[in-house]
């Protein structure tokens, strides 16, 4: 299926309305093949790979922290009585058990420095992980997790899933990017609601809905909703809300590779002055500590390209130290919190994010308050579904003030700080379709944009290829589904299936040829090989939310566009 341009054969919109013109009339599913049984195989390995993927606080796989490489420990929190059989379970796993030292009534209202060594953040239930590196319980990872759960029939892991948040939103003060310590100053992008709803609109299918937890899911989401709509979350005066991590300085979680990441950033805005100003600082000399308003690691930069050159001398070509800028950490915490981490979106290396209203952020929070309308109607509590209703229209129409482009037909973030739309083309841009937020002429207009993004494998990022992750070449399967879902939601069914084969032939390719499904692909080649330059240089195996938007699409084709797929 490999392409030589971005634009996709009219006739594979032929092949595929036809297949779909077919579906009425076939009542007998055809015969197995010998091709059908390479899908069969990456359909076990994904429900296999459940197992691999769960983790308790019974377990001692669950410990490791292959990022950091600390010594493991496990906290409970501050004032929670110790659950049995757990420092029994942990003393077999060579895990020191403790309290956080105080109690954490909102996120990062903590003193990590009280914190003795980082460790995992204990969680009442089962969970799943993305797997490789990222062995803990992740905010936005899980929601698409959930979606594999619940079309592979684990119904009762992902509503464990669920469960957890809320256990995290009443001990550690918010939905965590993730369930260690390090991760207790932020959040992920806020799929809560949408993982609510995802487990009791199933359970309500069944016949099994239970209002009592629907009540205790709406308050807890209800909480994390106001998160994302008070100080320091605000966009401004726009109404739109921002990302902002809550913490300062370097990232704990980058362990041995810290330094490195920061230089190649400080590297970057030396070689790069214009506009590096905020974000890059000379060390005054005989200064020390807070006088200096230094931060984070100091960096001796040798920029002369003659160094090779007969007679040069190293103490020639040495400038003063430097460091980055306390706005600059601000800026990458927040780009963290975004999950797209690391993506040029929001300037070099996302340094500010914290300046941006968030095209799939107010999104998702448009999405909450029409969950939350839903949940409370579900409830009866007529007057909170009219508010939610009321907010949800307010929000539409700042969404379509700040964030829309008529004239180049997609949606943009926004810069409150220079008042001005970004002009970064990013995939973020379908959220408002996935969300329901657009309107049918908007769809129409980003669906007229569709090739620019439409590659051999799937969706693109961006435009950029800046040697970042969340940028072109790549391809992400929560990004495949959000546009892939948003197509369908606007009547688009030919273009949708169009992507959903090329992003799940892609995966299957590569997993025939190694046996594994990966964190990341590039989709201009189809490969899971990367050459990632800035941020995470591993594609990770496992991988959970890759998983779960497998399924998710697969059972989304119809049986003909199925049957294509095992024929590839």
């Amino acid at each position: 299926m490999k392409k030589t341009s971005f634009i996709r054969p009219i006739f594979l919109y032929v092949i595929l309305a036809a297949c779909m013109t077919v579906l009425p009339v076939r009542v007998v599913p055809a015969p197995a093949t010998k091709t059908s049984t390479k899908v069969q195989k990456i359909l076990q390995y994904i429900s296999s790979g459940w197992g691999t993927l769960t983790r308790s606080m019974t377990e001692c796989r669950t410990y490791t922290d292959p990022k950091t490489n600390e010594k493991s420990a496990l906290y409970l929190p501050a004032g929670f009585p110790e659950p049995d059989g757990l420092k029994t379970a942990a003393e077999g796993c060579q895990v020191q058990v403790s309290h956080l030292p105080a109690v954490i009534k909102q996120l990062g209202n903590v003193d990590l420095s009280a914190i003795k060594s980082h460790g995992l953040l204990y969680l009442p239930k089962a969970y799943i992980v993305p797997g490789g590196m990222f062995n803990e319980m992740y905010g936005w990872d899980s929601y698409f997790i959930i979606r594999g759960l619940i079309e592979d029939g684990r119904l009762d892991l992902a509503r464990n899933i669920v469960d957890n948040f809320f256990f995290e939103i009443d001990h550690y003060g918010g939905v965590l990017n993730a369930n260690r310590t390090y991760y207790l100053t932020r959040s992920q992008p806020p799929f809560l609601t949408s993982m609510i709803r995802a487990v009791y609109e199933v359970e309500k299918a069944r016949g099994q809905s239970d209002p009592t937890w629907l009540r205790n899911a709406y308050d807890h989401a209800v909480k994390d909703y106001h998160f994302w709509t008070e100080s320091p979350h605000l966009a401004g005066d726009t109404g739109l809300s921002r990302f902002y991590g809550l913490g300062e300085g370097p990232v704990p979680e980058l362990g041995p590779a810290t330094n490195a990441y920061y230089e190649t950033v400080a590297r970057y805005f030396l070689l790069h002055p214009q506009g590096s100003q905020p974000y890059l600082q000379l060390v005054p000399k005989n200064a020390n500590g807070p006088q200096a308003n230094v931060i984070g690691p100091e960096f001796t930069l040798n920029l002369d390209f003659r160094r090779n050159q007969e007679g040069s001398k190293e103490q020639d070509e040495t400038l003063d130290k430097l460091a980055l800028t306390p706005r600059f950490y601000k800026g990458d915490r927040s780009m963290r919190e975004s999950g797209f981490d690391v993506s040029f979106r929001f300037g070099p290396f996302g340094a500010s994010t914290q300046d941006f209203a968030a095209v799939g952020l107010n999104c998702l929070l448009y999405k909450s308050e029409q969950d939350l309308e839903w949940m409370s109607s579900e409830l009866g509590l007529k007057e909170a579904s009219l508010e939610w209703h009321h907010q949800a229209a307010t929000r539409r129409r700042e969404i379509d003030q700040y964030l829309w482009a008529p004239s180049y037909g997609l949606y943009y973030d926004y810069d409150f700080v220079n008042k001005a739309q970004s002009r970064y083309s990013y995939a973020t841009t379908f959220y408002p379709l996935w969300t329901g937020l657009a309107t049918p002429e908007q769809a129409k207009a980003v669906v007229r944009n569709l090739t620019a993004f439409d590659r051999p494998g799937g969706i693109v990022m961006s435009m950029a290829q800046t040697g970042a992750q969340w940028d072109a070449p790549y391809g992400w399967a929560p990004i495949q589904l959000i546009a892939i879902e948003g197509l369908r939601r606007y009547g688009y069914e030919a273009e949708a299936n169009g992507i959903s084969l090329q992003f799940l032939s892609m995966v299957l390719d590569n997993f025939l040829q190694d046996g594994t499904i990966r964190e990341k692909y590039n989709v201009d080649t189809r490969s899971s090989e990367t050459n990632i330059q800035v941020g995470y240089k591993a594609n990770v195996v496992g991988f959970g939310w890759t998983n779960g938007v497998f399924l998710a699409l697969y059972n989304a084709l119809p049986k003909a566009a199925q049957e294509r797929l095992a024929q590839n």
